[in-house]
């Protein structure tokens, strides 16, 4: 079983059997308390504030960090792909650019869309590829709003969507809430905490929307 854990804002712990990675660790610098994990792989989707400034408090020793990487590369024996993409919808001229991840753990398969400020392209998506389980931004403002965020979500067809950036009690940044993604759909499930567990026999036959709380 892979575990996941939200850490508020755009920060997850996925950890497996042999790893832990952990994501756009905001390090306390948005009025939610400092994740408390240590990762062996640290990825930021950029380098901006609420998504970097953890970065050296939550590695581990020997931790592999990796900030608005794109490419592909082997970490611990995890494949990690970054993949180029925008901070917002005029190609990176208002906020830069913005790497999303795809990496696998315990043969479950996760993609975290950062900061994306644009729906994917077509080749985006398939540079992306199958995805059991994907992270994506739902508040708006400085990311896809709620409406962006369906259409991304019908685009890539995970089995599991987790909002994250949105806007939660104590987050001093400036997002809308969850309510607008969530309005009239019927596949939401609320977690009632912070962190689930996934393998990959485990994973619902279509879509559902598994919503954390902090």
């Amino acid at each position: 079983m892979v575990k996941v854990r939200w850490w508020g804002h755009a920060c997850f712990e996925v950890k497996g059997s042999r790893v832990t990675v952990v994501l756009d660790p905001h390090g306390g610098s948005v009025g939610l308390p400092e994740p408390n994990v240590k990762g062996d792989i640290v990825l930021a989707s950029h380098g901006h504030f609420d998504h970097a400034t953890g970065i050296d408090d939550v590695a581990a020793p020997g931790a592999e960090k990796l900030v608005g990487f794109t490419g592909e590369k082997t970490v611990k024996g995890v494949r990690i792909k970054g993949i180029a993409s925008y901070h917002d919808p005029k190609k990176g001229a208002l906020r830069g650019e913005n790497s999303i991840y795809v990496f696998e753990v315990d043969e479950v398969k996760f993609c975290h869309l950062g900061d994306l400020g644009h729906v994917p392209s077509s080749e985006q998506v398939e540079e992306i590829g199958e995805v059991h389980v994907l992270f994506i931004p739902v508040g708006g403002v400085y990311t896809i709003n709620a409406k962006e965020a369906t259409e991304t979500v019908n685009l890539i067809k995970p089995r599991i969507v987790v909002p994250m950036h949105y806007k939660v009690p104590g987050l001093t940044v400036d997002v809308n809430g969850v309510d607008a993604f969530l309005k009239g759909k019927s596949n939401v499930k609320q977690i009632g905490g912070p962190e689930f567990e996934v393998n990959a026999e485990s994973l619902p036959a279509e879509t559902e929307i598994w919503v954390l709380s902090l």
